[in-house]
């Protein structure tokens, strides 16, 4: 285990709560877009929420980011428990797919562009001063970008693919679920398990990192 000091611990669990509050956001947001839809189901249960202990995933938002800030480093990444779609409700099929599929990265593109607004107040006030603010701020930021592009990969059980499946044409989306569905989450594993993913992403996290900083600066 590396060298766990007190601040490595509490940069960690800070950048924790981060994570756990961008998750509830993504998840509720699939909610409250299907319950728009006319699907009630992730509202019944009690899926509408901030509340991270509705969305928590044992192993990709409790395991895998404890494990990062023990044995890794921060900005972190996890997932949370996927939210109960009922489609069968909504009252345009198509629609309503890619409306609540888009909805989670949305609502992150949205959080990324609110914490570089607190960035921006923080830079001309007392706050710059104060480095764990900062350093929230700005990892909140790079985070939520992060967090949407990464679900926006059209590969199940991403977001990307249900965007994908609904909103090409039925004829180039009949091929997709055919050849990419069915071996979507094995590719995704094998992208990810070499670096292929992050390598495809960083560009894009980059470019759009950098311009939301430079607009807060």
């Amino acid at each position: 285990m590396p060298d766990l000091t007190p601040e490595r611990l509490a940069w960690g669990l800070t950048y924790y709560v981060v994570l756990l509050f961008s998750l509830s956001v993504h998840e509720s947001a699939h909610g409250w877009t299907a319950l728009r839809m006319g699907d009630d189901t992730a509202a019944r249960q009690g899926r509408v929420t901030l509340n991270p202990l509705s969305h928590i995933d044992p192993v990709g938002t409790v395991l895998i980011p404890l494990l990062q800030i023990f044995w890794g480093g921060v900005p972190l990444l996890g997932w949370a428990k996927p939210t109960p779609v009922g489609a069968h409700n909504f009252r345009r099929l198509a629609r309503g797919h890619v409306l609540v599929a888009g909805a989670g990265p949305a609502s992150n593109l949205l959080l990324a562009l609110l914490f570089t607004g607190a960035l921006f107040v923080g830079l001309r006030s007392g706050a710059r001063e104060m480095e764990p603010v900062m350093a929230i701020l700005t990892t909140g930021v790079q985070m939520n970008v992060v967090l949407a592009l990464f679900n926006l990969v059209p590969l199940p059980p991403l977001d990307g693919s249900w965007v994908a499946s609904w909103a090409l044409p039925r004829t180039v989306s009949a091929t997709y679920d055919r050849v990419v569905q069915p071996y979507g989450q094995w590719i995704l594993l094998v992208l990810f398990a070499t670096g292929a993913l992050g390598w495809a992403l960083s560009p894009f996290v980059k470019a759009i990192s950098t311009l939301l900083y430079r607009l807060a600066l």
